[in-house]
């Protein structure tokens, strides 16, 4: 089984799209995608539909929840994430807050656990610490697990005691037969590790590997819909810089 794996969308279409046609070319048997399909980005509910047909399990992801006014409150996010959380709220369709309000913000399969953020706290807490990867091998037990919200890809393994990984560039493959990973794909939309390329991961159960891939999108595209939107300048700027 070959399972390609999102996360982090934000609305931002044409980087969905760049990555769909990258995962078709390797036909895997599944996609899933591990939540914030919208937020910060222009296009909300074209990524809806999208992974409403194509997604074989997707996850919720904060801004997800803050679009449909649950969980969260605007008071957690900062000004300019508050703002585009507003404008996508107003902008959703009734079939694309029927697509979120049917998601969760975990699951569990046969070959990994899945949550948006971490074991600890599906919906919020940055896996970007050693602290952090441990608690969420110890609550999760199963081999892989994945995990998204952070923007930055990730392989963290676990041997006995020890723990070893960190940032996962383009092309870092991954050896999943040693010990249990963590591994996070990074973000399609908004990538936040100084390369502005749209990031996913092919996990091969079978082969017992997994791939970190990168793809390049029209970014200045983008950036011209959110600024017709008039989404707040920070946020189509940073696309520029992968930050």
């Amino acid at each position: 089984m070959r399972i390609a794996v999102i996360s982090d969308i934000h609305g931002n279409f044409h980087a969905l799209s760049t990555v769909l046609e990258a995962v078709a070319e390797e036909r895997p048997d599944a996609l899933w995608c591990l939540g914030d399909t919208v937020g910060y980005g222009p296009k909300p509910n074209e990524c809806c539909a999208v992974l409403e047909e194509r997604g074989d399990l997707c996850l919720a992801g904060n801004h997800d929840l803050l679009a449909l006014g649950k969980t969260v409150v605007e008071g957690d996010f900062n000004p300019d994430a508050a703002s585009a959380g507003s404008w996508t709220a107003a902008e959703l369709t009734a079939g694309s807050r029927t697509f979120l309000g049917g998601l969760v913000a975990h699951a569990h399969t046969d070959a990994a656990d899945l949550y948006h953020a971490s074991a600890r706290d599906p919906i919020w807490e940055y896996v970007l610490s050693g602290e952090a990867a441990r608690t969420t091998f110890d609550l999760s037990g199963s081999p892989l697990v994945l995990v998204g919200h952070s923007h930055i890809p990730l392989a963290i393994s676990l041997e006995g005691d020890r723990i070893e990984g960190a940032h996962a560039p383009a092309g870092t493959e991954v050896d999943l037969s040693r010990g249990r990973w963590l591994c996070n794909p990074g973000s399609v939309g908004q990538p936040r590790d100084s390369d502005r390329r749209a990031a996913w991961l092919l996990v091969d159960f079978e082969a017992r590997s997994a791939s970190f891939r990168r793809v390049a999108y029209d970014v200045a595209a983008t950036q011209a819909e959110m600024r017709a939107a008039r989404l707040p300048e920070p946020l189509a700027a940073r696309l520029e810089h992968g930050l």
